[in-house]
């Protein structure tokens, strides 16, 4: 009878995948679905995105003040990034893919869009190089769930937060809502983020259930 695979500390399986959109690593029971490659970028960037995920409202929703200094982790072509550097005009938008190709096209749209306070990152599968105790927020939408290391990624998000008032936003498609139109891979449900991010140190203080189609979940330290 065959021995059946164990994660190790971290939480990590690698085996072979169940869901062909993922790879052959699971964390915390959890499938790690492909990264989106800039060769997707017209998605980040397609026409009704705003009313299909409610934007307006996910912005609204974080409360920003004018000199907070957000990171925008995945942020790809900058989606997101403008949105939020006209929400914080004294502060800073730090804006972080791991794909070269979506910081050149981000810096491109920087340029055009005149965005001083938005300063493109490039960071890594494991480091999103982000100072220690210095950020008000991170947001994560819909990328998450693709970190290849999601516990090292989380532990140095987790570090640039500002003790005691930085928080970490993570907006994921519900997994627990059939009707949303998106691969079961790419959702995620409440108890399986609450899970990953308890195993970080970091503890749900605000569900946010006013978005059409995502969970809107805020963290801070324990």
């Amino acid at each position: 009878m065959a021995r059946r695979a164990l994660p190790d500390s971290a939480g990590y399986l690698d085996a072979p995948p169940r869901d062909p959109n993922g790879i052959a690593r699971y964390y915390q029971g959890r499938q790690i679905a492909h990264v989106m490659g800039h060769e997707g970028a017209d998605w980040l960037e397609r026409n009704g995105r705003r009313q299909e995920e409610g934007t307006d409202l996910l912005i609204k929703e974080l409360k920003l003040k004018p000199t907070d200094v957000v990171a925008d982790i995945g942020a790809g072509t900058g989606f997101f990034s403008f949105q939020l550097a006209q929400k914080v005009p004294q502060g800073q938008v730090l804006a972080v893919d791991i794909q070269p190709e979506m910081i050149a096209a981000l810096s491109a749209n920087k340029a055009k869009r005149k965005a001083p306070n938005v300063r493109p990152v490039l960071g890594t599968t494991t480091d999103p190089h982000l100072p220690a105790d210095s950020v008000d927020l991170v947001l994560i939408v819909d990328a998450y769930h693709e970190f290849d290391h999601p516990r090292e990624m989380g532990q140095a998000i987790a570090r640039a937060l500002k003790p005691g008032t930085g928080r970490l936003a993570l907006v994921e498609y519900r997994a627990e809502d059939m009707n949303v139109p998106i691969k079961r891979i790419h959702k995620m449900s409440v108890a399986q983020v609450q899970k990953e991010m308890t195993a970080i140190g970091l503890e749900l203080v605000q569900n946010v259930s006013s978005l059409p189609q995502q969970h809107l979940l805020l963290f801070k330290r324990k």
